[in-house]
């Protein structure tokens, strides 16, 4: 089972992921439904980690 941390990079690396191979995000300037999904589990993930004291950058 992957720690906290580990979860928070992937949701980031997810999401960053998205936005770069995506073709709205990459052209648009709104982001898809998807990423905004991949954001507010990356999100979610952020705020569950501060919680639980792990380094967050």
């Amino acid at each position: 089972m992957p720690s906290q941390g580990d979860a928070l990079q992937q949701t980031r690396t997810d999401y960053e992921h998205h936005m770069q191979t995506c073709r709205q995000c990459h052209v648009d300037t709104v982001p898809c439904a998807v990423a905004k999904h991949l954001l507010r589990l990356y999100n979610n993930a952020r705020r569950s980690s501060a919680q639980q004291g792990v380094g967050v950058r």
